[in-house]
C-alpha cells in the first residue's frame, strides 16, 4: 500500500507536503549528490523548473541539510575503523565533547541511551594511532571500543516511512 503525502513541519512553522515525487527527487539527489537537475526531475516525473523550486522548498524547510562528497578512509590512509563506546560522569561530559570536537579522527558522536553516554564512529591510520586516540579520551571515563571488519550494509539514504 502507497503511503500518502507525509506532512513535514519545517523550520519556519509552515508545513510542507512530501508526496511520492518528493521522496523519488530525494532519492535520485542521495544517489547522487551531483545529479544534474535534467536528471533529477526525470527520476521525479517533474519538469525541470518543479525540480529546481521543489529542490529550493526543501532546503528552505531543512529537510535538505547539504550536499557531501563521500570519502573513502581507506584511500587516505585511514586503515583502521572503529565504534567506541564511552560512559562519562556528567561533570566530564562538557570537556568530552570539546576534546571530542578537536579530534579529526572523530567521524560522528551520538548521545545515546544504556550503559553508554556517547558512542562515536572513528578512523585512525593504524592500531597504534587507535590506541592512543582512546588513551586521549580514557580521562573522560570508561570506553569500549569495536574494531569494524566490514560494512556489510554501508550508510545510506533515507527511504519514505510505510504509512501507519
Amino acid at each position: 500500500m502507497k503511503a500518502g503525502p507525509m506532512i513535514f513541519q519545517a523550520d519556519m512553522g509552515a508545513s510542507l507536503q512530501l508526496d511520492e515525487k518528493a521522496w523519488l527527487l530525494l532519492q535520485a539527489l542521495q544517489a547522487d549528490g551531483r545529479a544534474p537537475l535534467k536528471s533529477l526531475a526525470a527520476a521525479a516525473g517533474l519538469s525541470i523548473p518543479a525540480t529546481a523550486e521543489r529542490l529550493k522548498r526543501l532546503q528552505e524547510a531543512g529537510v535538505i541539510s547539504g550536499i557531501h562528497a563521500e570519502l573513502d578512509p581507506r584511500a587516505l590512509g585511514y586503515a583502521v575503523r572503529a565504534i567506541i563506546g564511552i560512559t562519562a560522569a556528567q561533570p566530564a561530559k562538557t570537556r568530552l565533547l570539546a576534546k571530542l570536537r578537536e579530534l579529526p579522527e572523530v567521524l560522528e558522536c551520538h548521545h545515546v541511551t544504556g550503559a553508554d553516554s556517547y558512542v562515536m564512529s572513528v578512523v585512525a591510520t593504524g592500531l597504534a594511532e587507535l590506541e592512543a586516540l582512546i588513551a586521549r579520551i580514557n580521562a573522560f571515563g570508561e570506553t569500549r571500543t569495536s574494531i569494524v571488519l566490514s560494512s556489510p550494509i554501508p550508510r545510506r539514504g533515507l527511504q519514505q516511512p510505510p504509512s501507519p
